[in-house]
């Protein structure tokens, strides 16, 4: 019967491979995602109607003005005047959402993964050497 280093031992090795290639690379690219990502503000909009429409006027950091419209159906529930918490982000003022926004980096998160993978099987293939 053959010894378990005989099938341990290529499966492991196959394995850092595996995990180490892809992994560390992706964790070099999520880092940099999440240093070119930019940070995200809260402010207060302030809910109005024109024209059958009704959107949200709000001030960034700056104090510049924004104004969006959207369709009855985006702003149901809310009449003019009413007064939302809106998040945007500071680098494009443009991109804002009524909810906090969500910073997840998959990328990093896959690229931790593949990476503890492979440093798990190089470990289990130098344990699986002393016996």
């Amino acid at each position: 019967m053959s010894e378990p280093a005989e099938f341990l031992g290529p499966i492991l090795e196959l394995m850092s491979w595996v995990g180490f290639v892809p992994g560390i690379p992706l964790l070099i690219t999520g880092w940099v995602i999440t240093k070119r990502r930019c940070l995200w503000a809260s402010t207060t909009a302030e809910v109005f109607e024109a024209g059958g429409f009704k959107g949200f006027r709000w001030s960034d950091e700056a104090n510049t003005p924004h104004i969006s419209l959207h369709t009855a159906e985006q702003t149901r529930g809310l009449g003019p005047g009413d007064e939302v918490l809106l998040c945007y982000d500071t680098c494009h003022p443009a991109r804002w959402s009524i909810g906090e926004p969500r910073n997840d980096n998959p990328v990093l998160a896959l690229g931790w993964i593949l990476t503890a993978v492979g440093i798990l099987c190089t470990l289990a293939g130098f344990v699986l050497m002393m016996f």
